[in-house]
């Protein structure tokens, strides 16, 4: 069994590229996978591996960055490694949206917990706004949220210029990364009533007990387990290696689509040769399994 760790704290991190270098030789000596978002603003990661490792590894996070808590995290679990092999990655933002944050600019008034969030989005003049990409969306949401429509998060603040500042905004996403910056966003464009789901939706689904949840569906999650449902456990949708979209097991009936190489959302869109190398890919992948051995692009769970 592993663990998977989300987390993120906004706090002032210099020498990246040193720190860089230092961590990834530490994830591949605890052999921890998953990807790590280091910036000036912060860091940003998702992790998996064996509990203790898992605890090593924050651990040594905290005493790398000096960070006495995460502004917030989740844990959850796996019975296979999600995640293919360790990254770490600097960039100019943990979440890009042309908008640095100052940990202090954060305001914990109006982070609120699954049943605080209910109550709120419960009320007809509340606007629920997915945060997510449309693709996210699609898969399961809140009732009666709306989604921006927007692939690049850089985009999302030309939506939020169209609100009513007088309406109450109640914002989620997957973990609380992406609402943390639009909340500060939102604050310094004369919002007054802003709130978000405190831990995202994985927070969510796993505190609310099903008869109690006002989501519905699936929720997208940036690992080979594609989605998760109520408990957090393993949902129902699989990976497209085609395009790298999610896609249901009805969505596998459809003729366009092929294992390891297309379904009804990229058949039309890839070339032949595009096609021909993922059934190449796929061949190998099956002959490993025949072998007893692994393919580094082998979805062991499905």
């Amino acid at each position: 069994m592993f663990e998977v760790l989300g987390f993120y704290k906004f706090i002032k991190i210099r020498s990246l590229k040193k720190n860089k270098v230092l961590l990834q030789n530490f994830l591949i000596n605890k052999k921890i996978r998953g990807t790590i978002i280091i910036a000036d603003e912060g860091i940003n990661g998702t992790i998996s591996g064996k509990v203790k490792d898992i605890k090593s590894t924050i651990n040594r996070l905290k005493k790398m960055f000096s960070i006495k808590d995460f502004d917030n995290s989740n844990n959850s679990k796996s019975s296979f490694q999600p995640f293919h092999k360790p990254k770490v990655k600097v960039k100019k933002e943990v979440v890009p949206m042309n908008l640095t944050l100052n940990s202090k600019e954060r305001n914990l008034d109006t982070h609120l917990d699954p049943k605080e969030w209910n109550n709120l989005i419960k009320k007809k003049d509340t606007h629920i706004i997915d945060t997510r990409k449309p693709f996210e969306f699609n898969i399961g949401t809140f009732k009666n949220s709306v989604n921006p429509d927007v692939n690049n998060f850089r985009d999302f603040p030309k939506y939020l210029n169209k609100l009513k500042k007088e309406k109450p905004v109640a914002m989620f996403c997957t973990g609380g990364i992406r609402c943390e910056k639009t909340s500060i966003y939102l604050k310094k464009k004369g919002f007054k009533n802003i709130f978000q789901l405190n831990g995202g939706i994985l927070n969510y689904l796993k505190k609310i007990k099903d008869k109690d949840s006002l989501w519905k569906g699936e929720c997208f999650v940036f690992d080979n387990r594609v989605s998760l449902k109520h408990g957090l456990k393993v949902g129902t949708y699989f990976m497209c290696s085609g395009c790298r979209k999610p896609i249901s097991p009805k969505d596998k009936k459809s003729k366009k689509y092929e294992e390891g190489v297309s379904c009804l959302n990229c058949h039309d869109n890839l070339t032949e040769i595009q096609k021909s190398r993922f059934r190449m890919r796929q061949k190998q992948i099956n002959l490993a399994k025949k072998s007893g051995s692994k393919h580094i692009f082998q979805k062991e769970f499905k």
